[in-house]
């Protein structure tokens, strides 16, 4: 496996970021960039005419991954030659958040076959019940094959996100995969978060899949408010610095879910995943230290997998964690970069929601504000 990067800047254009580029013939490029950028398809032609045989996947995001560096309004291409892995491009379009079930069977679906070895998602990242899609994608995937991924992200700004198509150009709506096949190909993958919960435990008593209208019999968006103080005439954004930790029972184990859209109107909350009545939740607030422990506790347990040094790894990572962190963001990719070692290349984005299994044989999940890492290398 070889694998290089590119940065595009308004002021400066394209430039290589690593010096192997020349000698890198991909047939697999990850993009991730600002949304306009992205939108665009300007600056992605270059990449379509330089590079006709590779397929071409990304999304908009809320910041890109190059190396240990975090950057906005850019563009990260991530060239990738595989030497004996055979890759497939699918999509579907989605209208509506309850197509998300369905998009995630017919995916995996187009992908089932013998040889494969694992399967990445990219989706849109607002109009998407992303544990549905999850659930369609769990429902059909074989048992010893995993699935990794995220949903796109706008910045702070939650209004539109973009999936770069069979094509290579922008669309809204839709959902995207790559298979990966062969016996060569080795991967591994791991999610942790690092928020702290607080207060006291509520009951969801009233829901419609990822809208949730009622905690203990008061309205929902009344009772986030009163949590966020000051912080509440900045929802949806300030809502990423305070989401929920969710237990679909007492013994279960939690997941995170952050806030999407509100609705002032019916007094409601929407999240990138579902919040079942009769689920339990609690508030979260950032911790700094352990932020920044969950990615190196993340890049930790990609290792536990893996009997060859990863040569590439593709993070995705909350924009919540961003916001929070601020200039100490590039801490959270430092130390993921000190675990995997100087020959694994990094890149990735941060986005509005994370697709991973926890552990190895762990089931498939959404998350919220966690690092979610996957990490290749192939061996020949």
């Amino acid at each position: 496996m070889k694998s290089g990067q590119l940065l595009f800047t308004s002021e400066k254009g394209w430039q290589e970021l690593t010096s192997n580029i020349p000698s890198i013939q991909p047939n697999l490029i990850l993009l991730f960039g600002a949304t306009n950028l992205i939108k665009s398809n300007i600056h992605t032609d270059i990449l379509k005419t330089n590079y006709p045989k590779a397929i071409l996947v990304g999304c908009s995001s809320s910041g890109e991954i190059a190396g240990t560096h975090v950057h906005d309004d850019t563009l990260v291409a991530t060239l990738v030659e595989f030497e004996s892995t055979r890759i497939k491009y699918v999509y579907q379009t989605i209208e509506d958040p309850s197509d998300s079930y369905d998009a995630g069977k017919k995916l995996v679906s187009q992908l089932i076959d013998p040889e494969l070895k694992h399967v990445f998602v990219i989706s849109e990242g607002l109009q998407i019940n992303g544990s549905e899609l999850v659930r369609g994608l769990r429902d059909v995937l074989p048992a010893q094959i995993a699935a990794t991924g995220g949903l796109a992200g706008d910045g702070a700004l939650f209004s539109e996100t973009f999936i770069l198509n069979e094509k290579g150009n922008s669309q809204s709506k839709m959902v995207s995969a790559i298979g990966f096949y062969g016996n060569n190909l080795q991967i591994s993958y791991s999610s942790l978060g690092g928020w702290d919960s607080f207060g006291v435990e509520r009951l969801v008593t009233k829901s419609t899949g990822n809208v949730l209208f009622e905690l203990d019999g008061v309205p929902a968006l009344q009772l986030y408010k009163s949590f966020l103080g000051d912080y509440a005439k900045d929802l949806p954004a300030s809502g990423l610095l305070f989401p929920l930790n969710l237990r679909a029972e007492r013994n279960s184990e939690p997941v995170v879910r952050t806030i999407l859209a509100v609705d002032e109107e019916n007094q409601s909350l929407t999240f990138a995943g579902d919040i079942p009545e009769g689920s339990y939740v609690r508030l979260m607030k950032a911790n700094f230290d352990r932020l920044i422990e969950g990615a190196i506790g993340a890049a930790k347990g990609t290792l536990s997998k893996n009997n060859k040094d990863p040569e590439l790894a593709i993070l995705i990572s909350c924009v919540g964690r961003k916001l929070v962190l601020k200039q100490l963001i590039e801490e959270e990719v430092e130390g993921v970069k000190e675990v995997l070692g100087t020959q694994a290349l990094l890149c990735g984005f941060y986005s509005y929601g994370e697709i991973s299994p926890f552990v190895a044989e762990a089931k498939c999940e959404l998350h919220n504000q966690t690092m979610t890492i996957t990490t290749f290398s192939e061996t020949v």
